[in-house]
């Protein structure tokens, strides 16, 4: 795995092109939780398994394809890396046939009409957009107004008024409720681990 010489790369489009190229193509990374571990949390919140689930910055992680084996078929991976999407559309042609591999960016879902899906799902895409601040107490309005475009699309096209925007991540709280309380939704959080704590958002619509 490539490391960026910089955090703040984690939140450029070149780094993660530049490190999936330099990757093999079947390479996998799970940021936080793997879907193993998040599975009962998954099966609750989604018990319908033809529910439409849009993956936000899916990378390379093997979230979404044991997501798709535990019977979970409607699945819209979504990435601004070309080179990613292309190389996970190879993978799984064969194997994964109904699931689909799109070069997108989370803040700009255009592409979906509104209320189209059932369950959003962020693990650490968000995260990585706040990556080029050191200041988690006062960020600058650029990862502002990056963290918001993505809340807004994705609310946009969850589906009213059963959607559900879950966003997994290891910011506290108080660093990421400011995003996440939108009216007329309800949150919940939910503080996964023992040693090293992760949380889940809950965001309905």
């Amino acid at each position: 795995m490539a490391l960026p010489q910089e955090n703040k790369d984690y939140g450029t489009k070149a780094y993660w092109d530049a490190r999936y190229t330099q990757e093999s193509s079947d390479a996998s990374f799970d940021w936080f939780k793997s879907y193993s571990d998040l599975k009962p949390h998954i099966c609750d919140l989604i018990p319908d398994k033809n529910a439409r689930v849009l993956m936000l910055g899916c990378g390379n992680s093997k979230f979404s394809e044991e997501m798709y084996d535990d019977g979970y078929k409607n699945i819209v991976n979504i990435d601004y890396s070309s080179v990613v999407i292309r190389h996970m559309q190879e993978r799984h042609a064969t194997s994964r046939p109904e699931m689909q591999w799109r070069e997108m960016d989370v803040r700009n879902l255009s592409e979906f009409e509104d209320s189209f899906f059932d369950i959003a799902i962020d693990k650490g895409t968000m995260d990585a957009m706040m990556t080029s601040s050191s200041d988690v107490w006062d960020p600058p309005e650029q990862v502002i107004q990056d963290c918001t475009a993505e809340v807004k699309e994705v609310l946009r096209v969850l589906k009213k008024p059963s959607g559900i925007f879950l966003y997994i991540t290891f910011g506290q709280p108080h660093f990421r409720r400011r995003y996440l309380s939108v009216p007329n939704t309800t949150l919940k959080i939910k503080e996964l681990g023992e040693m090293f704590h992760y949380y889940m958002y809950i965001l309905r619509v």
